[in-house]
């Protein structure tokens, strides 16, 4: 008669229990901003509290994470597979739900895109490159003085003077609004006369266009993460050495530039195959950002730029003016894309005026192709 109750009661007092021994972990904070340690660094990362998210959710490829409020701190260890929970008790009383996540790195993920297929025969337009007679081209080379810059050297040093120069001339600011008109010489008028900066896709288009005056065939090229969408992405430069047939590597923003162990210059090509190998890769050791901070190789290409080469994507014509907004001007855009990138067909869009397409390749010797 009596036998239910005392079931029921033994159940509820075994379920107690057992939620008591799985208890999610709590830490206080007075702060909404929060310091993450990854493998014991502190990293750049800005946390902020954020109760409604229900998880709020940190991804990483660590293997233990701390993070640390104003008060209080809590470490985790990350295991591939697994997620840990626990809650950040903000001023005693929101209850920020804060998921760990394993996720691979960046580098790792793009180990895991190597795949091309040289088959891919899709028909795609054939780059061009302004000739340096063209007029502006002229004018940009007679009013910046480019053949000073360029100095009396080889093709290559000339080649690293105009990347320097324009690096030192230029102050990045990945947050500043575009000019209207997007060639170099206005683009260095408004950083010159607003006293600003500008964002990387600007410094290598002012670099692309003095490559071009001086008679360097040339693309600018932005270099994506895996994701569609992304808050963020890098745009550097391709130069091509006669001298050494071969495109080379030149970032505006950062005064970089890359080589193999044996100190040979290396195109944007030749680097992510050899992050993807395992193989040697040397930073020029002048390498930095605005003058500030100077540039690892861990930093900068086995993190930053790994994210980034994930797929590349580069205007058919390199030109003059080429991304100015104006009314019916049409921009087409090559992308180059591994087996198995998220996006494998082309677009098109529109906007102000302008429309733009974007064909799809997987082979890697189409986009790389030689002028």
């Amino acid at each position: 008669m009596h036998l239910k109750p005392i079931l029921l009661f033994t159940g509820l007092l075994f379920s107690c229990t057992l939620f008591g021994q799985n208890r999610i972990p709590v830490i206080k904070a007075n702060s909404e901003k929060v310091k993450i340690k990854v493998d014991g660094k502190i990293t750049n990362d800005n946390w902020t509290v954020e109760p409604k998210a229900k998880p709020d959710v940190y991804k990483t490829a660590g293997k233990a994470v701390t993070f640390l409020t104003d008060i209080d701190s809590i470490t985790i260890r990350v295991k591939p597979g697994t997620a840990s929970d626990f809650v950040i008790l903000l001023n005693g009383k929101d209850s920020a739900l804060t998921r760990i996540q394993y996720q691979p790195s960046r580098l790792e993920m793009l180990k895991a895109a190597k795949a091309y297929d040289t088959k891919d025969q899709r028909v795609q337009p054939a780059f061009t490159y302004l000739s340096s007679e063209d007029p502006t081209l002229k004018r940009i080379r007679q009013e910046m003085n480019l053949d000073s810059i360029a100095g009396e050297g080889t093709e290559v040093s000339k080649m690293i003077n105009l990347l320097q120069w324009v690096h030192n001339e230029i102050r990045h600011d990945g947050g500043s609004d575009n000019p209207k008109l997007r060639n170099a010489l206005d683009i260095i008028a408004v950083c010159h006369n607003e006293k600003r900066g500008v964002n990387c896709r600007m410094m290598a288009t002012v670099l692309n266009e003095c490559y071009l005056a001086m008679g360097f065939k040339s693309r600018f090229i932005t270099c994506m993460p895996k994701e569609i969408q992304f808050d963020d992405c890098h745009v550097i430069n391709m130069v091509y050495s006669e001298d050494l047939k071969k495109w080379l590597w030149m970032d505006p923003t950062f005064g970089a530039y890359v080589m193999n162990e044996k100190g040979e210059l290396l195109s944007v090509q030749e680097v992510r195959e050899r992050l993807v190998n395992n193989k040697p890769l040397i930073l020029n050791p002048d390498a930095n950002w605005n003058r500030k901070v100077s540039q690892t190789k861990e930093n900068y290409l086995e993190k930053y730029m790994a994210k980034n080469l994930y797929r590349i994507e580069c205007l058919v014509g390199s030109g003059y003016d080429m991304e100015t907004r104006i009314p019916g001007k049409k921009l087409n855009y090559i992308q180059l894309v591994p087996l198995d990138g998220l996006n494998q067909k082309g677009d098109t869009s529109a906007n102000g005026g302008v429309s733009f397409n974007t064909n799809i390749t997987n082979n890697p010797d189409v986009f790389w192709a030689k002028p």
